[in-house]
């Protein structure tokens, strides 16, 4: 399955799904986005179970300056409607490997109760 793409209609109910979401921030002008795509179809390919999307910065410039994107591209990892990871640069394959089996091995009774405590403290 290759990557979707999501534009600001989109995104907050992509987001907020249950399940793996990575996406791909790029523009077409950007030379580390275009070496960084085949790296990201290709692992949409070999993980049929995550949800893999892209979102044009370009076409898509209320959205990347909402999000605070300020370089790209970037990579940002949702499970269950929580960013667990956002870092901007391309990666090789197997850093994103690593990045997918550590979003997999987590356990997110443990992540969302670390949640609700950074908002209670922030609260009080």
């Amino acid at each position: 399955m290759s990557a979707i793409n999501l534009t600001e209609a989109t995104f907050e109910e992509t987001i907020n799904s249950e399940g793996i979401l990575l996406i791909d921030w790029w523009a077409e002008w950007c030379g580390p986005c275009k070496q960084f795509a085949p790296i990201f179809e290709s692992a949409a390919e070999k993980h049929q179970d995550i949800t893999f999307a892209k979102i044009d910065t370009e076409a898509e410039q209320n959205l990347a300056g909402a999000v605070g994107i300020t370089s790209i591209p970037t990579l940002m990892a949702f499970r269950d409607g929580i960013l667990l990871y956002a870092q901007p640069g391309a990666l090789p394959a197997e850093a994103l490997d690593q990045i997918i089996e550590q979003v997999q091995a987590l356990d997110m009774d443990k992540v969302r109760a670390e949640v609700a405590a950074e908002e209670t403290q922030a609260e009080g």
